[in-house]
């Protein structure tokens, strides 16, 4: 049995706008929470299979992206489980929701995926070229960081599937 251990997962794109929030964040929690016994904060860029190994050698899996809900730009929602794979299956209105479903079948095949999953993601404003987040998904990332921690302190309060 793998010892109870998390993946923070960021993803995104940092060359547009928005769409780099995931990675953004990733870095904010591992500059914030760098002596967290058992969680992994990985900048996984815009995805490869590469990261199939990562995953699977995690029992716990919280991704954090960019995601299109039709909230208002700057919402910070959190999908976990089953409701998490049915919007990564879903419109597919991000460029990392096809590839972030196909890494996860990866992990599916070889028996190996993680017992929990979640999606922390955040509305874009806008997605086009530039380095920096708009100013409605910057002011997010507070609340989006609090939510990944209290996600991870409500697993490691819980039992985790084996």
């Amino acid at each position: 049995m793998k010892i109870t251990n998390t993946l923070v997962l960021g993803i995104g794109n940092t060359l547009l706008t928005d769409e780099g929030v995931g990675v953004h964040l990733i870095n904010r929690l591992a500059r914030d929470y760098p002596n967290m016994p058992q969680v992994t904060f990985l900048d996984g860029g815009t995805l490869s299979f590469t990261l199939a190994g990562e995953v699977a050698s995690h029992n716990r899996l919280i991704v954090v992206d960019a995601v299109r809900t039709g909230s208002p730009p700057g919402s910070v929602v959190c999908y976990q489980g089953a409701e998490m794979e049915r919007y990564l299956r879903g419109s597919r209105k991000s460029v990392h929701e096809v590839g972030l479903a196909d890494l996860l079948d990866m992990t599916r095949l070889t028996e190996q995926y993680p017992g929990r999953t979640a999606l922390v993601g955040i509305e874009p404003f806008e997605i086009g070229w530039g380095e920096q987040l708009s100013p409605v998904v910057a002011q997010a990332l507070p609340s989006a960081a609090a939510g990944v921690m209290a996600l991870i302190d409500e697993w490691d309060r819980g039992s985790d599937p084996a």
